[in-house]
């Protein structure tokens, strides 16, 4: 055998690995996760939200991985197939993101037709309390069950492509910076 066919066979030889490895993390994490939303839905409904955007998140990256193995460089593909930690990095980095998004929906920083809408309690005339984020928590769910899928999906999209949310955070960010700037001039001009 030549060098080329050596190369090329190492090469199927990390993809099929790298799936093996992939499915596995991925039934895993779909077991704990689950484990959590369930555990979350017994007790008072705390989080539940957060656990399935998270496990919509790190699918996401695993999707990502997956659909990316055959056009990464040969150095990469050993790196991942010799890693269990650089499998489990991108996913992980994929249900951050999902939870940054979802605080950008609940917030409302992020909204139209295309994002979904929550309910969300009212706080109290009071100072809020631990009571009332005890009620966040458990309260705060997609206002119908088409917001609910925009939901998973979007969370979804920030696990499978990274670059999404960060970018997200950029424009938010240079958009803040453009206002308090012309609200600092207007304000000099005053």
């Amino acid at each position: 055998m030549s060098n080329v066919q050596n190369d090329q066979m190492e090469r199927i030889l990390n993809i099929h690995t790298l799936t093996k490895r992939l499915i596995i993390m991925t039934v895993v994490v779909v077991l704990i996760f689950g484990a959590l939303f369930s555990l979350s839905y017994y007790f008072n409904q705390r989080f539940m939200m957060t656990w399935a955007g998270f496990l919509c998140g790190i699918i996401g990256g695993f999707v990502s991985i997956q659909q990316r193995i055959k056009s990464v460089s040969d150095d990469e593909l050993r790196l991942l197939t010799n890693s269990w930690f650089q499998i489990l990095l991108i996913p992980v980095f994929g249900g951050v993101f999902a939870l940054v998004l979802y605080s950008l929906f609940l917030s409302e920083i992020i909204s139209g037709s295309v994002f979904p809408a929550f309910y969300i309690p009212e706080p109290p005339n009071s100072v809020p309390d631990s009571a009332f984020m005890i009620e966040i928590f458990t309260k705060s769910y997609p206002n119908t069950g088409q917001d609910f899928a925009k939901f998973l999906f979007w969370s979804f999209v920030a696990g499978f492509s990274e670059r999404f949310v960060p970018q997200v955070i950029s424009s938010i960010a240079s958009k803040a910076s453009d206002q308090h700037n012309a609200a600092d001039s207007q304000h000099e001009s005053n």
